[in-house]
Formats: structure tokens, sequence, C-alpha cells
């Protein structure tokens, strides 16, 4: 068995979520300071990263003060949950796909640039939060991506090399930390795209 440890990223990968982040942050941004982040800017600039440095470059582009910046992330926060709740359901192709793999021995793992609370709820109400043998989010790393801190984390975990690892990535930020770990790398444009499927051929 050439791979030990498939990696995947969460919002973009397991769940189709990112639109839910961008909905989540705009709504507190148009609380607090009447501004939304376009689409465009979402897909070039702020898809992937986590709130904190959103917020951090909206600051440093004169849009949101500083003193605005655990409203709005609490705001977001508090959205983002509700929306988990409304929309995230089981998807039988993910949970037979981990099924799949766990029982050909290979570690599962989780990395997430979302907040712990969020990852969790999001893996445990579409049902495949058991299947993981390890999460880890970007409250668990100093540097989170495009920083490939957490790759690198979870194969020390697991002691693996590199070359041992497979990581499932769609966004450019997240590609970006998944190439720098220099593991093996698959590049998705969606959540339709990942399963069993995905697999034939590399494993």
């Amino acid at each position: 068995m050439k791979f030990k440890l498939i990696i995947f990223d969460l919002d973009g990968v397991l769940v189709d979520a990112c639109e839910w982040h961008r909905l989540a942050l705009n709504e507190a941004l148009q609380e607090v300071c009447d501004y939304a982040i376009s689409l465009d800017d979402h897909y070039e600039t702020f898809n992937g990263i986590p709130t904190r440095v959103k917020l951090q470059i909206l600051g440093d582009m004169g849009i949101v003060s500083k003193g605005q910046h655990k409203k709005i992330y609490d705001l977001k926060q508090e959205n983002t949950i509700k929306l988990i709740k409304s929309k995230a359901k089981n998807r039988i192709e993910k949970i037979e796909m981990l099924h799949s793999l766990k029982e050909k021995g290979y570690f599962l793992a989780c990395y997430t640039n979302s907040i712990r609370l969020t990852a969790d709820l999001m893996l445990t109400k579409t049902g495949v939060v058991h299947l993981f043998d390890k999460i880890i989010t970007n409250q668990d790393v100093v540097k989170s991506k495009p920083d490939p801190e957490g790759y690198v984390n979870l194969m020390e975990h697991f002691n693996v090399l590199p070359n041992q690892t497979l990581i499932i990535e769609d966004s450019p930020k997240g590609f970006e930390a998944a190439r720098a770990s220099k593991a093996k790398v698959i590049r998705v444009d969606n959540p339709d795209a990942v399963n069993i499927g995905l697999f034939r051929g590399i494993l």
C-alpha cells in the first residue's frame, strides 16, 4: 500500500459549505459596517482562510476597524452555526467512501481552516465525524493555511512520510498548504467530485 494517510479538507471537499461561510460573514459585515464581500473577491482573496485573517485583510483595506472585529467575528460564527443546523445533511456517498477507505486500512484525517465548534458540528450533522482518526482545525495550529503546519502535524501524529500521504483540497490557499507539505495532492472543484471513484487508479 503506497499511501497510509488520507487527509481531507472540510469546506468545499466533504461538505458544500463555502457558500455558507461567505453568507454568514457577509450578514455580519452588513449588520456592523454595511459592507459585503463580492463573489469575485471571495473566490480570489477570501475563500479558504480563517475568519480572523479575513477580518485582518478587511482591516488593512480600511473597511472594518479593529474595534469592530470581535462583534463581526461573533456574529459570523452565530450565523454559521444556524446555517449548518439548517442545511447540513448526510450524504451517503461520503459515508460509504470513508467506510471503504477505513476498511482498507488507511488512516483518515480532516484538516480545516474552520474553528473547532463549526467543524465538529458540520462533521456530526453530515454523519461522518466518527470515521476520522484525527481532526485538526485552525485553533490547533499556530499558522493556518496556506501554511502547511496542520498537514505536517498530521503526518507526524501518524508517523508517516509525505510520500505516504494523500491530501484532498479545493481552495487555492488549501492547495498551496497541501503542496508545501510535499504530500501527494488531489485538487477538486467541489464536494460532488469527492466519492470512492476519485481514488480509483490512485490507491
